[in-house]
């Protein structure tokens, strides 16, 4: 797995700003796919769904199963269309380098996007902005602010330390199961090319640990949606 990125280095020649361009690739090539699946959803809508109008109902009735878990629907409402974007888009990115890798003269073009520790943890951080931001919309300055110094005013710095905490934890869970699992996929797949071993040594064990990566960034889209809306009801519910 000696593989590079392709990096612009000094972009728009400025020194301390570094671009990766396969980052950048595999998140515009993200957003298309949940873009069309979405747009596609749309299209001939029936009373009584049918084919894929049938599973993105189930979708939107499963994310909207996570939300209502964690807050009183008519809260959480709102948080659904934030849901079901983070549910789609990080499951489609994590798949993306699930289906193959791509790295011509080992420059790695193609992958998850979810395995850069960037990407995570800019999705942690914009999630954890929104829990804020919501709070404080939803509760007031004041009632939110109370929060920091409840039940004892000196756990305050504690739950200052939380944030930071949670923020890790939540891009960097994400990140280490994805990248694992395309390190590993890119082993079994020099397996599955060798001679020696061959089609029952390398392909299948190659098949099999695609189809439980599969299965992996499912769970994972599904914790990152599970803590989100956790920790958004943390923030918006004035039980918590």
């Amino acid at each position: 797995m000696n593989h590079e990125a392709p990096m612009w280095n000094d972009a728009f020649g400025i020194a301390w700003l570094d671009f990766n361009l396969a980052n950048v690739l595999m998140m515009l090539v993200s957003s298309i796919i949940v873009f069309i699946v979405c747009v596609a959803a749309t299209r001939g809508l029936q009373r009584r769904p049918r084919g894929f109008q049938n599973f993105m109902e189930w979708l939107i009735d499963f994310i909207k199963g996570i939300v209502g878990s964690n807050m009183d629907w008519q809260v959480g409402r709102k948080f659904l269309p934030l849901g079901l974007t983070l549910f789609t888009y990080i499951f489609v990115s994590n798949m993306l380098g699930v289906v193959t890798l791509w790295a011509p003269h080992h420059t790695l073009w193609w992958k998850s996007p979810t395995s850069d520790p960037g990407i995570t943890l800019t999705l942690a951080v914009m999630v954890v902005v929104l829990t804020h931001y919501y709070g404080i919309k939803l509760r007031g300055t004041s009632e939110y602010g109370k929060d920091f110094v409840r039940p004892l005013p000196f756990l305050a710095p504690f739950k200052i330390i939380e944030e930071f905490s949670n923020t890790l934890t939540l891009g960097l869970r994400l990140y280490g199961n994805i990248y694992a699992g395309e390190i590993l996929l890119g082993l079994l797949a020099g397996l599955a090319t060798s001679s020696v071993l061959g089609f029952f040594g390398g392909v299948i064990p190659l098949l099999a640990w695609q189809a439980f990566s599969t299965f992996v960034g499912f769970i994972q889209a599904f914790i990152f949606t599970m803590l989100t809306m956790v920790y958004m009801s943390h923030k918006v519910s004035s039980d918590h």
